[in-house]
């Protein structure tokens, strides 16, 4: 699969991001051109580990060759609440509306697939993605309006020729073309381009990295997170039925 290096890059970050996160401490420069602000970094095995907390159970990894520097640097205060763009998907709240009864996990299942396919992308990252957005949800709404399973704003599905938001399909359709397009435009940095999902493009861009907003660097490591869970499981469980089908050959 076209994406699979990305499980790579971000290798097992860990829960303990979505704590408050301590004051970053570098700044590391891609080669790509993007930075990254982490709480220290260390060599281990080979890659480096750009820790995000003091907790060395969250980390990102990257080859060697893909950092051009490192700084140290505080983290920049955040600008007036104002002057932001407010996050692409916020958290879902409330009663926005009942989930879809007729949605089953297994259409889910079936519909994020084919997305998945038709897009090169994992079906475990685009079930991440929803869990996070909406919970499963093809009903709910955000505070900032966004709406449906990968909680699309209204611009942003219309520029994705969504019609109806809370239509399942068309909405995993959309969230899935957009989150590709975000993959190839931050070259299948998964953090950046799940960073620009949440926050947008903009403040990706401006930041030259995951922005400094709590609310953004949880969501990064939540979907992360839950998609790591998912992978794990996945190898766990091909693991476990290749050694029961080698059993059933004795």
């Amino acid at each position: 699969m076209r994406r699979s290096s990305y499980i790579a890059v971000v290798s097992w970050v860990a829960m303990a991001a979505l704590a408050p996160a301590s004051r970053a401490t570098e700044r590391a420069t891609l080669r790509n051109g993007f930075e990254m602000q982490c709480n220290h970094h260390a060599r281990i095995e080979g890659h480096v580990r750009l820790y995000l907390s003091n907790d060395e159970d969250s980390y990102i990894e990257f080859a060697p060759e893909e950092i051009a520097a490192f700084e140290t640097v505080p983290d920049p205060p955040p600008p007036p609440a104002s002057a932001e763009r407010q996050p692409i998907a916020s958290t879902p709240f409330g009663p926005a509306a009942n989930p879809d009864a007729s949605l089953s996990p297994a259409d889910l299942h079936e519909m994020l697939a084919k997305a998945g396919s038709e897009h090169n992308l994992d079906v475990d990252l685009l079930a991440s993605v929803v869990k996070a957005e909406s919970g499963g949800n093809a009903r709910a709404v955000s505070r900032a309006g966004a709406r449906g399973l990968m909680q699309l704003m209204p611009g942003t599905a219309t520029e994705l020729g969504v019609e109806d938001s809370f239509e399942p399909k068309q909405n995993v359709r959309g969230g899935t073309a957009y989150l590709d397009a975000l993959l190839v435009r931050y070259h299948d940095q998964l953090a950046l381009a799940l960073a620009a999902y949440n926050a947008g493009p903009e403040a990706v861009d401006r930041y030259h990295g995951i922005p400094p907003y709590h609310e953004t660097r949880a969501y990064v490591a939540r979907v992360i997170h839950e998609f790591n869970r998912r992978v794990k499981a996945r190898e766990a469980e091909a693991k476990q039925a290749a050694s029961h089908f080698i059993a059933s050959q004795n």
